[in-house]
Order: structure tokens, then sequence, then C-alpha cells
């Protein structure tokens, strides 16, 4: 048995069955092992080291699995490093395992001789090794897999083209050896009771209870919603926690933030207690005023706990397990004023959501393309989001329930994930439907390629609906619309225009399926046609790019500032297009409040 061998066997009996990956001479050694181990675990083949990487942290996001990745030394090394930083920055547990030159090159300046230790010192900074003899085997494999489940982070084993060749060895019982044993428990630790009394009375003493929950919350969809029924509370959700709680309870406000609602910015702007479960929600201007609330915050991680307000009570604990204790501490209040407040303003913002939707655009409003999909969904479909405008979207009218999960590259916010996301997920459930939906600009810089991985494969999942919708404005449109927002810019065209691409087309000449959407009464029939096929799926809708990704919190005179020079050196375009802006967000956002005072002013 040679050490590449042995580190597929050990694979294996960690249960790991896929192994997202791109070839290369550095990883020869584990190639042929591949070969003589029948392809098990699975070698899945991107088009792109990056493309695994993300592939494997949408693996892990949706399957709760650890996500494995494999790249060749050099170059293939320092692809998978932004797939890897997303899954760093949203907690998911993920294994890379990379090749290096022979031990006799290093220190030569030979040919692809990268310092990985340093370059994954920060990514990988929980557990980063490399293996140098064979009888660092086990042990190297099993704390990397360990420390990935345990601290749900990004560990990287580094294996030196020579080494893999080895004979494997493992290590005896004797002096500066370090045996190793397969397998963790799972563990759901609990705050004392002093501290939970001490969350208790915080919560208890508040009128007006706000909840934020985010994806460290999943486990506990009961309890919180156990909580929310004692405490009168309205719930929130940070964008990673979209599917924690179904939209369809009333009480639920939708998603936070930059990309959030208007219901859950009021939520946060008039209560009195703020109770924060598994999310490190970073934008803090989001969150009641300083001294306004008393907080409590409840994580699994002792190092998240905190931060972004000035909590009161720190709560170190599993959510589900944590919840359980606090409630009987709980004192139930009458769903009063704040609690219809809250159904209010949530029951108002989906139907300002709906009036969106239903705007005219030119050709297509990218809002009613997703708003159409709510009633269509499958209700164990799998979301992913590509970052742009596309996560406004998402975030803002897709109302999530049943057994549907969702997610984007939440804290990195990087470019390209969406479409590796899903066969990522794919890969987790093969018995699901996936919807990811992206903008040219994600589609342009990977997501085509990544098409023919879901060509290569689409065969070997049962349900094989991979649809992927994308929003053809030929425009960079959130950085488009920042500039606007943030600097008072017109459109740069030689950096935001996109070129028309046939993205269709290209879907059906790699045997996939696909068609082009350029007018609004083609939307739904898009939709269905995709949801009935026997094959992934494209969607090339030609959105408008002057529909605006508005804050929920914005007034009409920071919308109109912000559109102030739309089209640099046309004014009479600019004033046409800021004006019709201005009449179309009157027409959706009736009685849209302004922070004034002065009478007459909400109008």
């Amino acid at each position: 048995m040679k050490v590449s061998d042995y580190v597929l066997q050990r694979l294996r009996e960690w249960d790991v069955e896929h192994v997202f990956a791109y070839a290369g001479d550095g990883i020869n050694g584990l190639l042929a092992a591949w070969g003589r181990a029948e392809n098990k675990p699975r070698f899945v083949q991107a088009r792109h080291e990056e493309m695994a990487a993300f592939e494997a942290v949408g693996y892990a996001k949706f399957s709760g699995k650890v996500g494995v990745c494999a790249a060749t030394s050099g170059p293939g090394a320092i692809h998978l490093l932004n797939g890897l930083y997303d899954a760093k920055l949203d907690h998911v547990p993920v294994v890379a395992i990379v090749g290096q030159t022979n031990r006799s090159a290093m220190g030569g300046s030979y040919q692809q001789e990268v310092d990985l230790l340093s370059l994954y010192k920060d990514v990988a900074a929980d557990f980063c090794e490399m293996v140098t003899v064979p009888e660092q085997l086990p042990n190297v494999i099993d704390r990397a897999i360990r420390t990935a489940y345990g601290k749900r982070t990004v560990t990287a084993v580094i294996i030196p083209a020579d080494v893999q060749e080895l004979d494997y060895s493992p290590p005896t019982h004797a002096f500066k050896m370090v045996p190793s044993s397969l397998g963790m428990s799972s563990s759901a630790p609990v705050p004392g009771e002093a501290d939970l009394l001490r969350a208790a009375e915080v919560l208890n003493a508040g009128e007006k209870v706000a909840v934020l929950v985010g994806q460290g919350a999943r486990g506990a969809q009961a309890e919180v919603v156990q909580l929310a029924d004692l405490l009168g509370a309205g719930v929130a959700k940070a964008l990673l926690g979209k599917d924690v709680l179904s939209d369809e309870l009333p009480y639920v406000t939708g998603s936070i933030g930059l990309l959030g609602t208007r219901p859950s910015y009021e939520l946060m702007q008039d209560c009195d207690t703020l109770l924060v479960i598994g999310s490190s929600f970073p934008y803090t201007q989001f969150l009641p005023d300083f001294g306004q609330a008393r907080a409590v915050q409840i994580d699994l991680d002792p190092f998240m706990v905190g931060l972004r307000y000035p909590f009161e009570v720190n709560l170190v604990g599993d959510a589900a397990g944590t919840l359980r204790a606090l409630l009987p501490h709980l004192k139930r209040k009458k769903h009063g004023s704040w609690r219809k407040t809250v159904e209010k303003n949530t029951a108002r913002w989906w139907e300002v959501m709906q009036r969106r939707a239903a705007v005219d655009a030119d050709p297509i409003n990218p809002e009613y393309v997703v708003h159409a999909l709510n009633d269509l969904l499958p209700h164990d479909v799998m979301l992913s989001a590509d970052s742009g405008s596309s996560a406004n979207w998402y975030a803002r009218h897709l109302r999530m329930r049943g057994e549907m999960r969702g997610s984007l590259s939440g804290t990195l916010a990087t470019m390209g994930p969406g479409v590796p996301y899903v066969i990522g997920a794919k890969f987790a459930h093969p018995d699901r439907p996936a919807i990811a939906l992206v903008g040219d600009g994600a589609m342009q810089m990977n997501g085509m390629a990544e098409l023919i991985t879901a060509a290569k494969y689409w065969r070997d999942w049962q349900d094989r609906r991979l649809i992927v919708a994308v929003l053809n404005n030929q425009d960079l449109n959130q950085v488009t619309w920042e500039m606007r927002a943030m600097s008072g810019a017109p459109q740069f065209l030689p950096s935001q225009a996109l070129p028309d691409v046939p993205y269709a087309d290209f879907a059906r000449s790699i045997g996939l399926d696909g068609v082009r959407v350029e007018k609004p009464e083609g939307v739904l029939d898009a939709w269905q046609q995709a949801l009935a096929a026997d094959r992934p799926f494209v969607i090339d809708f030609r959105t408008d790019p002057a529909v605006p990704p508005i804050p929920p919190h914005a007034t009409l005179d920071q919308i109109e500032a912000a559109t102030a020079a739309i089209v640099h050196g046309d004014s009479d375009r600019t004033a046409m297009v800021r004006q019709g802006i201005k009449a179309k967000v009157q027409e959706m956002l009736p009685g849209h409040r302004h922070r004034d005072d002065r009478p007459g002013a909400e109008d």
C-alpha cells in the first residue's frame, strides 16, 4: 500500500464519498491511487480548482458533512484559495488536500514550488500540515477532518509528490510516533443555570422583543418558534439563515441588512430587547441603537460571542439545547400591539414586493423574474444565489417554506459560487431539485464553464433538475448601483458593460437545455419548462439594469440622489431615468416611511 492509497482509504473510513478536484502532476500519486481504488471516494472533476473548492463548500453547506477538495501543487493550490476563504468566513467544514514538489527539490526554486505552508497559514490557520514521512498518517488526515468538523473551518493537508509514492507504514508504539483513531462524537454544550437565569431576566423584562437568527439556529427551528410565541417576538433572519424559519410565519420579517427587508429594519429600529441566535451578522447599523435595547446572544463558538453589539448576556452553547434550557425560565407575554405591528409590517412588505415585481421595465423587471418563481418552487428545492443584484432579489422576494434550503457566499460575498454551489448540493442530495440565481457577470466569470461539469454528471442524479437562471442585463449591476449610491458617479461603461452572451444556446450546445426570455409574458412559461425538464436547464432572462436594488431604509431623496447621474454626458436621458425611477418608487412604496416626526412626513 502506498501513502496515496492509504489517504483515500482513510477518507473512506471517515465516510467521505466525494472529492471535488482537478488533476495535475503534483497529485499524480493520488490519481493513480484513485484508479486502484475504483474511484472511491468519487473524484468529481471541476473545470477549475476554484470551482472545486466552491463545490466542496456547496456540498458541505447542503449536506452538513465535511467537503473535501484536492488540487495539484503550485497554481492548483493557489486556485483553491478563494473557495477556501468562502468556507472559512461562512464557518463551513472543508478539507483541502494539495500536492507539493518532491522533497528533494524544496528550496531549489523548482518549477511550481510555492511555500504552501505560508500560503495556507491564514485560510487553514486551525490546522495545516505537510506530510513528509508515511508515519505521520493517519494522524494528519484524522486531525484535519476532526478540526474542520469541530471548529467548522478550513484545514489543509499538503503531500509532496514523492511522499505520495512511498510505501505506507503506520506509526509504531515508539518514541515520537503519533498514533491516531477514527471518529468523533457530537456534542451540544449548554450554558450554566446562572447564565440562563440572567438571560431570562433580560428577555422577560422587555416589552418589544426582536430575535435575529443565523445559520447557527438551523437545528433549532422548533425552539425558536416556541420562544417567539412565548415572548410575542418578531424574528428577522441573517442572510445565511434565510432557510432557518418559514417565511409563511406571519412574524418572520425576512432578511436583514443591506439586502434585507423593511420590516426587519423596523423591527430593529423599534425594539427594546434583542436576542441573537447563531449569527455573526456584521452590520451594526442595522441593529438597535446602542442603549436602545438590552441584548442576549447565543452562539456555539466562544470566539464569536460579544461581537457586533453590546450584549448584556453572552451564552455559549448549542442553539437548540440552550433554548430548550432557557424556555422554562421565560414568561409568556400577551401578543399585543408590538406583535401586531410586526405582523402588519411584514404583510405590507410582501404586498410591496408584489407591487414592485409588477412594475413595468425594459425589457423585464428582474424582481418579477424571481417573485414569479415563488409559487412554483418545489418544497424540497435547494437554492443558491450569486453575489450581485441577484442576491438582493433572492433575499427579498423568495419565500422559504417546507424543506427548502438556500445559501450564498454570505461573508466573503465573492462572485462565482452560484453554479458550483448547486452542483455540490446535487452531489449531496441527488434526489432533490436545485436552482441557481446568477447575474451575467458571474455567469461569464465561471458559471458557463461549470455548466460543462453539470453536463458531465447530470445523468447520475435521480432528480435531474438543475436550473441556472441568468439575470442578463449586460451590466455589473450591483457595483453600478453602489457607484451611484456611494460615490454619486455615473455608470463607468468600460468597467461595467458586459457583452450579451447566448447562455441558453451554449447550454444546448453541450447537451443541456435552455431558453432565452425577452418579454415578461414568457417568464412563467420558462420557469415551468425548466422545472419540467429532464436535464439541467439554463434560462437567459433579459432584465432591466435600471431597476434599483433599493435599500429597505432608503428615503425618496436618497434614491433620487443615488440616481443623479445615471447616464454620463446625457442630461436628458439622466433626467428621464431619474423621474421614472422616482415615480416607480412612489408607486411601489406607498406610505414609505421617513425618519421624520413632522406632521405629514410619512405621506
